[in-house]
């Protein structure tokens, strides 16, 4: 018995993941340093109000905290996941009062301000759903199959959804529909509950698109202005309908000029950099303030990493994502039960959706939507959370022996 007790706990890290990790981190604080270290009023500037300083503080405190989950087994973490849920809730309920949230950018409340520190309730939520949703699914097989249960399920992932696309951050929305249809289609929910959603959603989206671009402004579904312009950007159709007088015209193509402007300049980041790069801190695109200054080291790292170090460095980025992606669907594969593998194809999934979607928006296969690149953007909530996730992982592999 005491050597079974001994044993419950392997006590090994994956060490092949920690070194993504690491090299991920390093790349993160090096390049938040040349995104925004350009001028000599940022040089100036305190060293703990530099954004790499923050980053690097961000890193220690997600480190710590993962930590801090690797030495308590998932299934005690799981105990508590409820608890977890309606707390993140319960924050994205309060975003969304005056007051309380906080506006940047277009306009979207996704943040409250705590001082030296901005919370964005959204990025816990997406762990807090991870655990709660595999804590539901790792009931009997058999219980998966009655349609009740299935409903229960999609309510989970709906109610977060809905307070997160109203903030609005439909980015962050998004990215739980492909987690928790993974997560549902291992727990092994049948197939065709999942397979007639996905074409319902997917004929959904299909109809909201064919709106948005070709109906008549009078029939068109509300969005957000800066949605809207975000999605008529990306297919490339004109803000100006075929009706709009000469004046209108001339108008909405100067606005369609401003809103399209980050990503042609990120295109065009990622495309100087050539083969090997220009050279870290060496980017005309962000010394001269052609990518924005307060998004190149946020939503466009990708493309300060590509214009700086070229393919080669675009490259590494993607391989190291890449292991410490693989590495997660290994341990998922080594689980010693069924909440295990539901938490590391969780995180695995959320991992995989936001560098695949930030990724697409630097090259201009996914309209720009704000998600972060999980480890190398510039952000408090985002960097804690991505570690904390990644400590999950570990956990499930230091647990993945016993009974």
């Amino acid at each position: 018995m005491f050597d079974e007790t001994l044993n419950e706990r392997q006590g090994r890290l994956d060490k092949l993941q920690l070194l993504g990790l690491l090299g991920l981190m390093l790349l993160g604080a090096a390049f938040v340093y040349s995104a925004t270290m350009v001028n000599d009023s940022a040089r100036l500037a305190p060293l703990m109000s530099q954004a790499w300083m923050k980053q690097i503080i961000w890193y220690g405190i997600g480190i710590g905290a993962a930590t801090a989950i690797c030495f308590v087994s998932y299934h005690t973490l799981a105990s508590w996941a409820m608890i977890g849920y309606w707390g993140s809730i319960g924050t994205l309920v309060a975003v969304l009062i005056p007051g309380i949230g906080t506006a940047h950018g277009w306009g979207a409340t996704r943040w409250i301000d705590l001082g030296p520190f901005q919370f964005q309730p959204s990025e816990l939520a997406k762990l807090t759903f991870i655990v709660a949703l595999a804590r539901f699914l790792s009931r009997p097989p058999e219980e998966l199959r009655m349609p009740v249960n299935f409903w229960k399920a999609m309510g989970m992932m709906a109610l977060p959804f809905a307070l997160i696309f109203k903030e609005p951050d439909l980015g962050s929305a998004l990215v739980l529909v492909p987690t928790g249809f993974a997560m549902m289609l291992v727990a092994g929910v049948p197939r065709r509950y999942l397979f007639r959603l996905i074409g319902i959603v997917g004929t959904l989206a299909a109809l909201v698109l064919v709106d948005v671009l070709f109906a008549p402004p009078s029939w068109q579904i509300k969005l957000e202005e800066y949605q809207r312009q975000r999605l008529l950007v990306f297919f490339g159709v004109n803000f100006a309908p075929a009706n709009a007088t000469p004046q209108e015209k001339e108008r909405l193509h100067r606005v369609q000029e401003a809103k399209s402007y980050q990503v042609k300049q990120a295109m065009i980041s990622v495309g100087s950099g050539g083969m090997w790069g220009k050279g870290w801190n060496e980017g005309n695109q962000t010394a001269l303030g052609f990518l924005p200054r307060d998004a190149a080291h946020n939503d466009f790292i990708f493309s300060v990493i590509a214009e700086e170090e070229g393919f080669v460095g675009s490259v590494i980025v993607i391989t190291l994502y890449g292991v410490v992606l693989f590495t997660g669907l290994r341990i998922a594969g080594q689980a010693r039960d069924r909440l295990g593998k539901l938490l590391a194809v969780g995180v695995v999934t959320l991992l995989f959706s936001h560098v695949f979607i930030n990724i697409g928006m630097n090259i201009r296969l996914m309209p720009v939507t704000g998600i972060p690149l999980p480890l190398l953007s510039y952000g408090g909530t985002s960097v804690i959370c991505s570690l904390i996730a990644m400590g999950m992982l570990q956990n499930v592999h230091i647990y993945r022996k016993g009974y």
